[in-house]
C-alpha cells in the first residue's frame, strides 16, 4: 500500500539553513490512521476485504489501510476504514476528513488536498452488547 519513501517536506519556501526536513510516507500515513480512529463512530482500520469480510486491524497497524501520496509540499490520502453500526455515516466520514487534515498538516506542514473515506465495514455489537463481534 505504500512505500518506504522520503519526501522533502520545506516548512517554507527554502530549505532551512541547517538542512532538509525529511518525512517518510509511512510517517504520514501513522499520523492519518490514529487521526481517523480519534473520532467517534470508528471501530479501526480496515486492511482489506478477504473472502467477503473486511479484515480489522488493531492501533499497531494504523498504517495499514491509509494510502498516502506525498509530494514536496502538499498530500493526498485515501482511508479504508470500518464504522460502528448505527452511526451516520456522513457525519463520521466528514469528521475524519477534517481531523486527518489538521493532524498532518499541523504535524508535517503539508498541504492535504484530498481525504478520500472507503467504509469497508460496519462493527455490530453481540448479543451481549460488546463490540468487534461480527465486521461485515
Amino acid at each position: 500500500m505504500q512505500n518506504n519513501s522520503t519526501k522533502d517536506i520545506y516548512v517554507h519556501d527554502q530549505q532551512n539553513a541547517l538542512g532538509s526536513i525529511r518525512v517518510a510516507d509511512d510517517v504520514v500515513g501513522i499520523i492519518a490512521g490514529l487521526a481517523a480512529t480519534e473520532i467517534p463512530g470508528v471501530a479501526g482500520m480496515s486492511g482489506g476485504i478477504g473472502g467477503g469480510i473486511a479484515e480489522m486491524l488493531g492501533r499497531k497497524n494504523l498504517s495499514k489501510g491509509v494510502k498516502v501520496e506525498v509530494g514536496e509540499r502538499e498530500a493526498a490520502v485515501d482511508l479504508h476504514v470500518i464504522v460502528e453500526f448505527g452511526v451516520r455515516i456522513p457525519e463520521v466520514a466528514a469528521s475524519i476528513q477534517t481531523n486527518v487534515k489538521h493532524a498532518i498538516e499541523g504535524m508535517t506542514g503539508l498541504k492535504v488536498v484530498e481525504v478520500n473515506i472507503h467504509i469497508r465495514g460496519v462493527v455490530f455489537p453481540d448479543e451481549k452488547g460488546e463490540e468487534n463481534a461480527r465486521v461485515r
